[in-house]
């Protein structure tokens, strides 16, 4: 049979392409906790110098700074022999509150490797795997990369696109924000409208934990936590209720939708923040896409299944998002906003 030549080319780019993301994968990891971004950010260095600003080994650090350079995550001048970072690599790379935490999101790719044999056994079973059985480094992950996109569009975008929302939050709201995790959103709505009372939910006790301590330091006293799954709490008459980024991991999205409904107050919104996603295969067969169905095959699916639900997957889409909060008892549903990661929902009574 004869070889496409130029299609193979095409095609082992793409795989070299890749397989370097992969084996850098770790490198991003060992940029991120050695301070290596951070330094270099503050002023280009050689090797010498970063390993001295970082208490590391040059050699390892001459090779570190190579890989980086030629993944283009760090700019080199010959001229000089210095590596450094530009404003988007630093923002992207070194900068907690900026619009993307890289480092972040590969935390998330570490937890995969760490629950490898368990995402065999599931493929072959159909089984799952609850979110509290995955390695603490996916809670740190998920926190530090969603937050960044939570400081960069919640309040300046995705709540002012709500009716009414803003006004209510400013003179003094109910807030439930269920799935919180470690709080980053609860947190940077509570700071943002003083006047508000804010409650986070979550199933998963050592996230709690978390929450309570990040809110504590950040000095934030109108926001509390409470360990419970979305179908377990017992207050009621909230202005805004939030899913940001966990009901389609939900075991029952349609009962966690329907008791936030019943939890609502009469005139109360329900803001649902997804993963971005088309309503069919071909329409997210794209990077974003290929990102959120490998976490959703990996983490959302599972967590999912361990509670023989629906299993929605991060890549669920308006449409079955729609039948989901209409099955619930929302009468209204629209599309708020978005950005290229995410989809924000609006449903009201």
């Amino acid at each position: 049979m004869a070889i496409d030549e130029a299609r193979l080319n095409e095609f082992l780019g793409r795989a070299v392409g890749d397989l370097g993301a992969a084996i850098s994968s770790t490198l991003m990891l060992v940029g991120d906790k050695l301070g290596f971004y951070r330094a270099l950010a503050a002023q280009p260095l050689t090797p010498a110098e970063l390993a001295a600003r970082t208490g590391t080994h040059e050699r390892y650090v001459r090779e570190w700074l190579a890989n980086q350079a030629a993944g283009g995550y760090v700019s080199f001048d010959p001229a000089s022999g210095r590596y450094g970072l530009d404003e988007v690599q630093a923002l992207c790379l070194a900068d907690p509150d900026g619009p993307v935490d890289l480092p972040g999101a590969y935390e998330v790719v570490q937890d995969t490797f760490h629950v490898l044999e368990r995402t065999l056994e599931n493929f072959r079973t159909g089984k799952g795997m609850e979110w509290g059985e995955h390695h603490p480094c996916l809670f740190r992950g998920t926190e530090r990369f969603f937050r960044a996109g939570y400081n960069a569009h919640l309040l300046g975008e995705w709540l002012p696109a709500l009716e009414g929302v803003v006004e209510k939050l400013k003179a003094g709201a109910k807030v439930a924000d269920v799935g919180c995790g470690h709080g980053a959103s609860t947190t940077l709505m509570a700071r943002a409208f003083p006047d508000s009372e804010f409650v986070g939910y979550d199933y998963h006790g050592p996230s709690i934990e978390v929450a309570r301590q990040r809110a504590r330091e950040a000095g934030v006293d109108n926001a509390r936590f409470e360990t419970a799954d979305a179908t377990g709490y017992d207050e009621a008459d909230f202005d805004l209720i939030c899913f940001f980024d966990c009901l389609h991991d939900m075991g029952d999205p349609v009962g966690a939708a329907r008791h936030a409904r019943d939890a609502l107050a009469s005139d109360g919104t329900c803001m649902l923040v997804e993963p971005f996603a088309g309503d069919s295969v071909e329409a997210n067969l794209n990077p974003v896409g290929r990102v959120y169905y490998g976490a959703s095959s990996q983490i959302c699916v599972p967590v999912s299944l361990a509670r023989n639900g629906l299993a929605l997957g991060a890549q669920a889409g308006e449409a079955r998002l729609r039948e989901v909060m209409i099955a619930a008892g929302f009468g209204r549903f629209r599309r708020a906003t978005e950005t290229p990661f995410n989809l924000v929902l609006e449903a009201r009574p």
